[in-house]
């Protein structure tokens, strides 16, 4: 027997996890959306397919008949709300997957650290560029020491809605600190681009990992390999652009580890294509949020049936 979700936020994420959670999903089902634009195609869809909605936002979502049915929630609306969404979702005592950069939670990517918080009542999802980008950096660091680890994130204008736009600085924060604390870099940092081409780039993602002294490169570009199959799993358009790179760092210093360094840079150049489920194919960076998401989603689920045996 499948188990209930509700997702809050009716914009382009939302609805792609709606849409997602239909198609996709043998173990959930979705039993409520909210949101606040009563006008929204996110809920008139929602409607159309027979789900339960409301436009009163997480308020109107605790009230409804239908949440009685729904052991997790899925935010996707922005890290300002998400505060007041966590705060009624937990006091409703339910599990929630949070899609914004509020990171109240602990950060989760699905094939890094999954079985480590599996019974966290909130998990975040950290960011789309996290999302692709974290992995490689923890790929890298099972090999080797990373030093520090940079990711250029480049995503199309038009799939950048008025949340992503919001929440840049978040974005930047949140990723960089995932960087860290998931893939194991002993610095972080991120940058995002938004990339004004028409028509629409293909979400692109730059990784440089610093590593001191020489290594492995036969043993770093199986790890790259094995994660980027992992990944695919729940991304289908998830792919390195081209092999991956090494080189020599030889200027003996980097400001953001302020001490030397001489060492190798490696250079990861991804691709990510969206499934086109309801976001066009360039909007890969949303896609591998819902992606990550739903596969967290079944995996929490999976864990609270167990304990409940």
């Amino acid at each position: 027997m499948s188990t209930g979700i509700a997702i809050i936020g009716s914009g382009n994420i939302g609805t792609d996890l709606l849409i997602k959670v239909i198609r996709l999903s043998d173990t959930l089902h979705v039993s409520a959306m909210a949101g606040i634009d009563e006008h929204s195609d996110g809920l008139a869809r929602a409607r159309r397919l027979g789900v339960a909605t409301t436009h009163e936002g997480v308020e109107g979502l605790v009230r409804m008949p239908e949440f009685a049915d729904v052991a997790l929630v899925f935010d996707a609306t922005s890290a300002g709300a998400h505060v007041r969404n966590d705060a009624l979702v937990r006091d409703a005592g339910r599990l929630m997957v949070d899609l914004t950069p509020a990171a109240i939670g602990p950060y989760v990517v699905p094939v890094v650290n999954i079985d480590q918080h599996l019974q966290a009542p909130n998990v975040n999802m950290v960011t789309c560029g996290g999302q692709a980008t974290v992995p490689i950096v923890a790929a890298v660091s099972r090999v080797a020491p990373v030093a520090y680890a940079e990711i250029v994130a480049s995503i199309a204008s038009r799939s950048a809605g008025p949340g992503t736009r919001a929440n840049i600085d978040e974005f930047t924060e949140t990723t960089a600190r995932a960087i860290e604390h998931i893939g194991g870099a002993e610095r972080g940092k991120a940058i995002i681009v938004l990339n004004p081409a028409d028509p629409p780039l293909i979400m692109r993602d730059t990784v440089y990992c610093l590593i001191d002294g020489d290594v492995d490169e036969s043993a770093v570009r199986a790890s790259v390999d094995e994660t980027i199959a992992a990944v695919q799993q729940y991304v289908g358009g998830y792919r390195l652009k081209q092999e991956v790179q090494f080189d020599r760092v030889d200027d003996g210093h980097v400001p953001a580890l302020d001490r030397p360094f001489h060492g190798t840079r490696v250079t990861v150049m991804l691709e990510v294509a969206g499934a086109g489920h309801y976001l066009p194919e360039y909007a890969g960076n949303l896609d591998i949020m819902t992606s990550a998401a739903l596969r967290t989603a079944e995996r929490l689920v999976a864990a609270q049936k167990a304990g409940a045996a």
